[in-house]
């Protein structure tokens, strides 16, 4: 049966893909979006209400439960709340500003407008904490499921526009940087518009109701030395490569852990060194913690496009890469 959804973070890429999803399948979709939307904010309240078209765009503060009540859900019945809505670095101020407190601001005004259903994309990598954003993360996430609101939790792997960083410098003649090996890691990446609709299947499908969800795209796992050499066959170019030491990571987080401790702008930057460590040595697969490794078999997958039918949409100059700040290779 169609519902009246509510969704925060419909102005990213994913959460745009998730509105026209919920579309197609018949629900009346109220998004609610800050004035200035996107990166950097040069989205127009006009720019979001034509990327999202059909459903309808209210303006407000996400962080704001004054503002959510008043300018977004209007006193107004509402079934489900969906969520794509996350901060846009990781760094721990906006993490749990965003990631954790605009959520509960949202889900508390969501259950005075008699909402019953979550359904939230969280991320996959919240298996293996050690970064603010995946504590905040984790946070909302116990409080959704004590709410006593129906919820559907989908933690999702990587995404295409967070592996296509290096498309233009590979067309530019320069190697593919890998850390290490370029085998250390592996993950089954799903497209925007797969993810959208599997997120759009989980406000009515009672086999998701009450359940954490981790979901991948089609396909076999996949590693960056793999991604760089289909990149490579794509271009009609030899694959080239430039080992990074992880080791060097290593050396610049403390660096600037040190100088973050009498400069707070350089705390920020040894977090971003922290998170780009972490996606370099972890893989987003689900962890099977009894065996102490990554299982590819044991994540699930969704969808129809593969992370390669989207890098030669790019070379063929089809689709453009709005990668925002999900820059991470």
């Amino acid at each position: 049966m169609p519902c009246r959804v509510f969704v925060i973070g419909a102005t990213g890429t994913i959460g745009q893909a998730t509105v026209r999803a919920l579309l197609r399948r018949g629900h009346e979709v109220v998004c609610f979006v800050r004035p200035r939307a996107g990166v950097g904010g040069r989205l127009s309240t006009e720019d979001s209400a034509k990327r999202l078209a059909g459903a309808t765009v209210r303006v407000g503060n996400v962080c704001d439960a004054v503002s959510l009540a008043r300018d977004g859900f209007r006193g107004e019945h509402f079934d489900v709340l969906l969520s794509c809505l996350a901060s846009r670095t990781g760094t721990p101020k906006g993490a749990w500003a965003i990631d954790h407190r605009a959520h509960v601001v949202a889900l508390e005004a969501a259950k005075a407008a008699g909402v019953t259903k979550v359904v939230l994309l969280s991320a996959i990598c919240v298996q293996k904490p050690l970064l603010a954003f995946q504590h905040a993360k984790l946070a909302f996430e116990k409080t959704l499921v004590e709410s006593g609101v129906s919820y559907s939790i989908v933690r999702a792997t990587a995404f295409f526009k967070s592996l296509s960083g290096q498309i233009e410098r590979v067309r530019a003649g320069k190697p593919f940087l890998i850390f290490g090996d370029g085998t250390l890691t592996a993950c089954k990446p799903i497209s925007d518009d797969d993810l959208g609709d599997y997120l759009a299947g989980c406000v009515d499908d009672p086999e998701r109701r009450d359940r954490v969800l981790p979901i991948g795209g089609p396909g076999d796992a996949i590693t960056p030395r793999e991604q760089g050499e289909r990149l490579f066959a794509l271009l009609g170019r030899p694959a080239r490569f430039k080992q990074v030491p992880v080791a060097l990571l290593d050396s610049i987080i403390a660096v600037l852990g040190l100088l973050g401790r009498v400069l707070p702008p350089l705390a920020d930057k040894a977090e971003l060194a922290r998170i780009g460590r972490y996606y370099a040595t972890e893989s987003m697969l689900v962890w099977d913690a009894a065996a102490g490794r990554y299982d590819a078999a044991a994540t699930p997958s969704a969808g129809h496009e593969t992370l390669f039918d989207y890098y030669g949409r790019l070379v063929r100059g089809e689709t453009v890469a709005e990668r925002g700040d999900h820059a991470v290779f």
